[in-house]
Formats: C-alpha cells, sequence, structure tokens
C-alpha cells in the first residue's frame, strides 16, 4: 500500500489511547547513545540523514515512553513494532543503505589493515579511527544524506512519523551495546565479516612468505638450559627519572568523530605520567586507589588560582566554591582534610578545652563558641578530628576553608608566639 492510499489519520482517530502514560523520573529526559558512536548515529539522523526534525522530536517522547517493542537488526536496516494510539501496534521498517560487494571489499580492507581495530570490535569498541579511515575510502559507516527511510503501518503521511522515529533513536542503544549492529545494517552480519577478515589475514604477502619459507628454523635455546649454564646476568633495570614525564601532546589529538575533548585528554594524560613517576620511584601507590570525590580534589590542588580550576568544577559537576575549599582541604590534609570538612561529632566532655584555651591566648577579646568538635571564635574554627589531630580553618565567603596542617596540639595550630 502506498503512503498516499493509506486512510488520512484524522478519519480514523481511535476512541481509546493505547499508549503507555508519559515517562516520569529519570528516565523522562534521558538521552540516546551512551557510546561515542551511539551518539554518532543519532547526530547523523539529525543533522544528515535529511529525516524531518519536528517528527524525530516527537518520536524521542514515544521512545523514552517505552513504546517501542520487539526491535530487530537485520541486513539493511531495523523492523519493530510500537504502540500507539490504537490498541494493535504498527509495524515499523527502518532501512539502512547497505554496502554494494566493491564497498564492502574498501571497508574490509581498512579494517584489516590494522589488526588491532578488529580485537577493539570483538570487545565491543568501535575505534574512531576506523569511521575515519572508512571516510577517507569514500563511504560512511554511519548514514549519510537520503541513506535512511522509514515505513510504518500507521495512517501518518510524514516520513518519518513519531512511530520510526522512536525506533530510530532507540537504534542507539542497540549500537551501544553491539557495535558490529552498525555493520549489520550496512549489510554484513558478524559472522560473515570476520571469516573475511580471517581470509584476508591469511593470504597477507607476509603470510605467503612464511608458508612457502621450508628453511630450518632456529628454535632457539630453551629457557632451563640458559639458565642452567649461567647465561649472562640480567641488566639492572635502570633508576627512573628525577622528574615525571611529559606526554607527546600533538599525538593525543583524537579524530573529530570521536566526541572527545583533546585539552581534557591532554591534561589527563599529563596526570598519569605524573602517577607513573610516583609508582616507578616507590613514592605510595601513585593515588590510584582514591574515590572520584577525593581524586577531583587532588586535581583541583594543583590548579588552585588558575583559570584551569574552574573547568575541573564544571566537568566535576561542582561549584567552584566548593571545589576550592576540597582542593586546600588535600592541600593541607589529603583525605584527612577532606573528612574534617563535614565530620561532625561530640567528644567526650572536656575534650575541647584545649581548643578554647588555644582561641583565648590568639584573640583574648573573642568570645569562644564550643559546639560537638568545633570551636568557634570570630573567623576562626578549631575543629577535633577523629584520629586525634586538630584542625584550623578560617572563614571564607559562604563557608569554612582548612588553613593549615593537622597538629597534635591546637596551640600548635598558630605557630610559635
Amino acid at each position: 500500500m502506498s503512503p498516499r492510499s493509506r486512510t488520512p489519520w484524522w478519519r480514523d482517530r481511535p476512541a481509546e489511547d493505547h499508549r503507555p502514560p508519559p515517562a516520569h523520573g529519570p528516565g523522562s529526559r534521558r538521552g540516546f547513545g551512551r557510546t561515542w558512536w551511539g551518539r554518532a548515529w543519532v547526530r547523523a539522523l539529525e543533522d544528515q540523514a535529511w529525516l524531518e526534525p519536528g517528527r524525530l522530536s516527537r518520536g524521542r517522547g514515544y521512545a523514552r515512553r517505552g513504546t517501542v517493542r520487539s526491535l530487530a537488526v537485520a541486513p539493511g536496516g531495523v523492523t519493530a513494532n510500537v504502540q500507539g494510539t490504537r490498541a494493535t501496534p504498527y509495524d515499523v521498517t527502518v532501512k539502512v543503505r547497505a554496502f554494494t560487494e566493491p564497498e564492502w571489499k574498501r571497508v574490509l580492507d581498512v579494517i584489516a589493515a590494522q589488526l588491532g581495530r578488529t580485537a577493539a570490535l570483538l570487545d565491543g569498541e568501535l575505534p574512531p579511527e576506523l569511521v575515519d579511515d572508512v571516510g577517507l575510502a569514500g563511504l560512511d559507516l554511519l548514514p549519510g544524506p537520503h541513506e535512511v527511510e522509514t515505513r510504518c503501518s500507521c495512517p501518518d503521511f510524514a516520513e518519518p512519523c513519531k512511530h520510526s522515529s522512536a525506533v530510530c533513536y532507540l537504534v542507539a542503544d542497540v549500537l551501544d551495546e553491539d557495535p558490529f549492529a552498525l555493520l549489520l545494517m550496512r549489510g554484513r552480519e558478524r559472522a560473515t565479516v570476520l571469516a573475511e577478515l580471517r581470509a584476508r589475514r591469511a593470504t597477507s604477502p607476509d603470510d605467503d612468505r612464511a608458508a612457502t619459507d621450508h628453511e630450518p628454523v632456529d628454535e632457539g635455546l630453551p629457557a632451563r638450559a640458559a639458565y642452567a649454564a649461567e647465561a649472562a646476568e640480567l641488566p639492572v633495570p635502570p633508576m627512573p627519572p628525577a622528574r615525571p614525564g611529559r606526554p607527546m601532546l600533538a599525538d593525543l589529538a583524537p579524530p573529530p568523530s570521536a566526541g572527545v575533548d583533546g585539552e581534557g585528554l591532554a591534561v589527563l594524560a599529563t596526570d598519569a605520567a605524573v602517577r607513573a613517576w610516583k609508582l616507578a620511584t616507590g613514592d605510595g601507590d601513585g593515588d590510584l586507589t582514591l574515590p572520584v570525590e577525593a581524586d577531583v580534589a587532588r586535581r583541583a590542588a594543583a590548579l588552585l588560582g588558575q583559570p584551569a580550576l574552574y573547568d575541573l568544577a564544571s566537568r566535576a559537576g561542582m561549584s567552584s566554591r566548593q571545589l576550592t575549599s576540597h582542593a586546600l582541604a588535600w592541600r593541607h590534609a589529603g583525605t584527612d582534610g577532606l573528612r574534617i570538612l563535614t565530620d561532625d561529632w561530640r567528644p567526650d566532655h572536656g575534650a575541647m578545652s584545649a581548643a578554647r584555651n588555644a582561641l583565648t591566648v590568639v584573640a583574648p577579646n573573642t568570645q569562644v563558641q564550643v559546639r560537638g568538635n568545633r570551636a568557634t571564635s570570630g573567623r576562626r574554627q578549631i575543629r577535633l578530628g577523629r584520629d586525634g589531630r586538630w584542625y584550623l580553618l578560617t572563614k571564607s565567603f559562604r563557608g569554612w576553608d582548612l588553613a593549615a596542617p593537622p597538629a597534635d596540639d591546637p596551640s600548635a595550630l598558630f605557630g610559635p608566639g
């Protein structure tokens, strides 16, 4: 049945709406595509597949409401059932242009050129370099203009209708789980792709030379015999460098299609070099066991007073004021400093008298208030940690910041005299 022969929707409006109720809670505004290639699929639909944007918008709502059922990927596209306003679900087909045989030869040649790309696919990853190299070969793994065609059994004339749009968006979830689904839509099943890649590897020039080379192979000396003969002593491992190395930042620029911030990647690479150096020199565990909040504070401690701290706060979902407080706490006392910012407990009676006396000496004309493990005098506050050490905080803006390393005696927090 052609689209024009279907009954207009306004002549066949159902008496009862069978769609699921609107979504509420965290899923009501959820995005589509957890991986970069899942998000790239969505961008391709919205930016270059030339589908009607208004209908795509309504499709997002349908996808979030759980109306799509029994979605299946097959060579050349996707089929699904979508619950609309009628009791009987609509049949939806999303067709994606399959590559021709010559085009598939070019794609497989690109994949086979680097063994690591096949390994990444098997590990559930789609290397951005693969997408870029296929593009250099004149093809797009992701849909280009006029390569997506939708069909739905609903009476809506639009292409895509909201039911087809919902299916298009949920394809991103399928791609997140298995990037081979993208190759399947382009016309090749996983087993076929892997078989053809193995065939290419088996007939590569290097393998041909190895298969025809019948000269005797020197199998070397067995390890047991080498040790028994007291072979030359193992070389002494080199000492670590005097300072952390600097990554080759020029080589870290990710391809545009990866959706990765190159500047942020360079910062992480530099930080990783410092951690590796600490491990090599025996300086702790390189802070590799820190929880996320503590690790962000550690990184922020090196950025105090720099604009980069505000960028880190935005990435961490924190206010710059909160991150500055955490960075100061980390600089003075590490994880103990972070803990003292929020730790509120009640020591034994009389334990805070030393803090009261220390504050009275520093500011004799200021009243000291003691509450729990905190003694406050004006803009100064002394807190007793559960580790038995004393911490000095000063009031700044709308909160308290750690102002000095901890001490075993509260009077030592203020230095001599």
